[in-house]
């Protein structure tokens, strides 16, 4: 694998302080440059995709997709899987991460007024290329991404603006409308005027190109079968069988199989003082890894490169700062993100998703060494991630909570990662099926085939009966860390629910306000959500 041109960063003082998550401007003394090759160390990079559809797809990188303060943050800090605790004045920022955490928003927060305005900005790159010269394919692609991108504003928001040309205004539509408008532009782009049991794509100017970083025909009916798996929720009237129909035809006709034994990559983590780090990831974390470009249960995905495509900051948002020499990383992380406890406790312990999903326990250094935290608000000096969290504010402590490693990080990692973000995969689509059958049907236990082919990949025992209690807990556990929580909560009707530090919450809370700026923004156009 070739040598990656690394800026590696070695300060004293980093050894003996940790600072907070604001103090990332320090300064760094001994600073050198040079190509690094270790023992026992692979680096390592994304890939990259350009053409003239480039502009739009990058998009995917800018609209919140894996970096903090926009869509991950709305999708996941609301949800019953992840927090951020307010560490005294660190994090608190306002308390706007408190009010995500207790559904206690309002129409100015400032996160949900940016996770708007990136959805509208990624429409308006769509709207400008389509205004160009581009043959059928290249349309098709466009006018899905940007249902794509609808389809976000529509679980989102709901009462949404359809813009489909730069720079012209339009009255804003209701749900069923802006559901409408996303499920014909996809059925448009697949050549088809309704998903069935036996369609023809045929006609479809989409290609069949297992290219994750372009829409094809599956990923047209992957986006699909996410609509209509929600859409009683969108719009009063269930849609299963068209759900459990696109998911099939993905799953029996595309050229997409699961990761699992014998699928794996070179662990770029590998600390070469720590035996127990495998030398390469295989079958469930390697389809998460810094260097997953090209997994074969990609259908599509988020194409991030530390170099030339910015914006998954991961490991900056959930590690502790002294696990900084964990990873060698480049710059100190901000401490942030973790996982609730009891979403992590609903993980048997031998289940191959835990361990890739989350990282717990005593920490080590490159060298196998412990990292002590010297500045440890605990008592306690090794650094310890504890599943247990002791308070969401105003005092959480610092190295409490499991941290988000399921997109896991690579020795020598820049604060931009590798890891390409899944939007579609093939594991997810056997649970769509898997519940759109069930729901259907209304038997629950339609759903264990496919679910229990999701666990046997996991390393857990298969289920001989299922519920829904059983069923959305199982999904959580397969869906960690990719913004699909929320809206799952939503279908099942738990999105209101208490949770830890959570109150139950008032049920207009499962659509998010229109934000304030924009309506003052709009002169009378965009009208406030009920409840608000």
């Amino acid at each position: 694998m070739k040598n990656t041109f690394i800026k590696y960063v070695w300060s004293t003082a980093a050894l003996l302080l940790v600072f907070s998550c604001t103090d990332l401007d320090s300064e760094l003394r001994g600073e050198f440059v040079d190509d690094i090759t270790l023992p026992g160390v692979q680096t390592g990079s994304g890939g990259t995709t350009s053409d003239a559809l480039s502009g739009p797809y990058s998009q995917l990188r800018n609209s919140g997709t894996a970096n903090h303060g926009g869509y991950f943050s709305v999708q996941g800090i609301t949800s019953d899987e992840m927090l951020i605790g307010a560490k005294g004045g660190d994090w608190f920022d306002g308390g706007v991460l408190i009010q995500l955490h207790e559904h206690s928003y309002t129409p100015s927060h400032g996160f949900i007024n940016g996770t708007w305005t990136q959805q509208y900005a990624a429409i308006n790159s769509c709207n400008e290329l389509l205004a160009s010269e581009l043959d059928a394919g290249e349309t098709a692609q466009i006018k899905a991404l940007r249902a794509y991108f609808y389809w976000r504003l529509l679980d989102l928001y709901g009462r949404v603006k359809l813009i489909t040309v730069r720079g012209q205004d339009e009255p804003q539509s209701s749900r069923q409308e802006v559901f409408d408008f996303v499920e014909s532009e996809l059925l448009a782009s697949l050549g088809i005027t309704a998903v069935t049991a036996d369609m023809d794509l045929s006609a479809s100017p989409l290609s069949t190109t297992n290219n994750a970083y372009r829409i094809n025909r599956f990923a047209a009916l992957g986006f699909l079968a996410k609509l209509y798996l929600n859409a009683e929720v969108y719009t009063g009237t269930a849609r299963f069988n068209e759900a459990a129909w696109a998911a099939s035809y993905i799953i029996d006709q595309g050229p997409y199989q699961l990761c699992g034994d014998g699928c794996s990559v070179p662990n770029l983590g590998k600390r070469a003082g720590v035996s127990s780090d495998p030398d390469n990831l295989e079958g469930f974390a390697a389809v998460f890894a810094p260097n997953n470009e090209g997994n074969p249960e990609h259908i599509f995905t988020v194409n991030y490169d530390e170099a030339t495509g910015g914006g998954m900051n991961f490991s900056q948002m959930t590690l502790h700062y002294s696990s900084q020499f964990t990873w060698n990383l480049q710059d100190q992380p901000w401490n942030g993100y973790a996982a609730l406890e009891d979403f992590y406790m609903s993980f048997d312990d031998n289940d191959e998703r835990r361990a890739a999903s989350f990282i717990e326990g005593p920490q080590l250094d490159f060298g196998g060494s412990a990292i002590l935290d010297y500045a440890t608000d605990d008592g306690e000096l090794p650094l310890n991630y504890t599943p247990e969290i002791n308070e969401l504010q105003p005092n959480s402590l610092r190295e409490a909570g499991a941290r988000l490693g399921k997109f896991s990080f690579k020795q020598f990692g820049r604060p931009d990662m590798d890891n390409d973000f899944t939007i579609l995969r093939l594991g997810e689509l056997y649970l769509i099926r898997a519940e759109a059958m069930a729901r259907a049907n209304s038997d629950w236990s339609l759903a264990l085939d496919d679910v229990n082919t999701v666990r046997a990949r996991a390393g857990v025992s298969a289920w001989s009966s299922i519920t829904p209690e059983m069923f959305l807990a199982e999904r959580g556990r397969e869906m960690f860390q990719e913004s699909s929580r929320r809206t799952d909560l939503i279908r099942f009707g738990k999105y209101d629910d208490a949770w830890w530090e959570k109150p139950v919450s008032e049920d207009y809370k499962s659509v998010f306000p229109i934000p304030f700026e924009q309506i003052q923004a709009s002169e009378g156009t965009l009208t406030q959500n009920p409840g608000y």
